[in-house]
């Protein structure tokens, strides 16, 4: 285990590095920091840190840069999440609740995290298996057609056309919308299956054809959104930070435009269970196109469960107070807004 003073050491190295893009050596750190012991002192405690892996020596300086497991322990121990200021959290709140409809919450969430963090950032649609019902609409087009249009609680809407067995008169129709909204509002979507599998009995002979129809249109409607959703904006955020990657920046950006790698990496943050927070730090990054970035990922949703994740991607030096708390903040206020759609 480090001592205090050491961790305190490792903290500043930290805070100067990603403050100044440079290598931070023992003189600069007595000098900016109230460390309240020598340089030599200092310097004997970057040789340990050193030693332990928690920082390096980049071949072309005399100064010391954090490494992954430096990184990791700063996020462990030593970092707070910085709250967002009161200005920022209006501008948060007038920019998201100008949104009309769910992809335009989405839309405007990526492009308020990529300008609060400088980084990438990553939005995940909510997903279909832990949304519940909030309204199944039943429309007539023709004699045999309808339209049915299916909103969940997080503001998605999906409709689909049904050409029904037989004419299905108006009064059938009302009939099947009403039994249909009292028995699945309010309802997760697995548990819809067996709510409605004996409606069909419920009704004349000749109109069981077509709720039959209307039934199974909407169980695969349920089922079918089985690909996730994802929205990244940003990416020319990357370009800042050119000397952040050891080769070139390329490899980090073909990880980023397989949907696939960031949807096992916000799946990755979701195993740590609902909204907490994952902070995944180079090497820790299954994907080697991503092992010199860091991902910073929180679940959102209405109450305490998240129905899907959002994050930012940026190099390993980041400002992971100042970009946790932005993550944290935005995905809260996501929240908010499709609690109250």
């Amino acid at each position: 285990m480090l001592s205090e003073r050491r961790l305190e050491v490792l903290r500043a190295i930290v805070q100067d590095y990603v403050g100044t893009e440079e290598p931070v050596g023992s003189k600069a750190l007595t000098e900016r920091h109230k460390l309240g012991v020598s340089p030599a002192t200092v310097r004997n405690d970057m040789a340990v840190l050193e030693e332990e892996g928690f920082i390096a020596q980049p071949h072309t300086s005399a100064g010391r840069i954090p490494t992954d497991k430096g990184y990791r322990l700063f996020v462990d121990k030593l970092a707070g999440v910085k709250p967002l200021s009161s200005p920022e959290r209006r501008a948060i709140q007038n920019f998201l609740d100008g949104a009309v409809d769910l992809d335009d919450v989405v839309g405007r969430t990526v492009r308020l995290l990529a300008q609060l963090t400088r980084q990438v950032a990553v939005v995940q649609y909510p997903s279909l298996t832990r949304s519940t019902v909030r309204h199944v609409e039943l429309l007539s087009l023709a004699p045999a057609r309808l339209m049915l249009v299916l909103i969940t609680d997080t503001g998605r809407v999906e409709q689909r056309m049904i050409d029904c067995p037989a004419p299905f008169a108006e009064t059938s129709l009302a009939d099947l919308r009403a039994r249909l909204n009292s028995r699945v509002v309010g309802r997760r979507f697995a548990d819809v299956p067996q709510l409605v599998q004996d409606l069909p009995e419920s009704f004349d002979a000749e109109d069981r054809g077509t709720v039959s129809t209307v039934l199974s249109t909407l169980l695969e409607t349920l089922v079918e959104e089985t690909e996730e959703r994802l929205v990244i904006g940003g990416t020319a955020n990357l370009t800042r930070f050119g000397h952040d990657f050891p080769l070139t920046i390329r490899p980090v950006l073909e990880a980023l435009e397989e949907h696939v790698v960031l949807l096992k990496l916000l799946g990755e943050a979701k195993e740590s269970g609902g909204m907490g927070m994952t902070v995944r730090i180079g090497h820790e990054n299954a994907h080697e196109g991503l092992n010199s970035t860091s991902v910073v990922a929180v679940g959102y949703g209405s109450g305490d469960e998240a129905v899907a994740k959002l994050g930012v991607v940026g190099p390993t030096r980041m400002d992971y107070p100042g970009t946790m708390g932005a993550v944290r903040a935005v995905a809260r206020y996501v929240g908010q807004i499709l609690a109250e759609s």
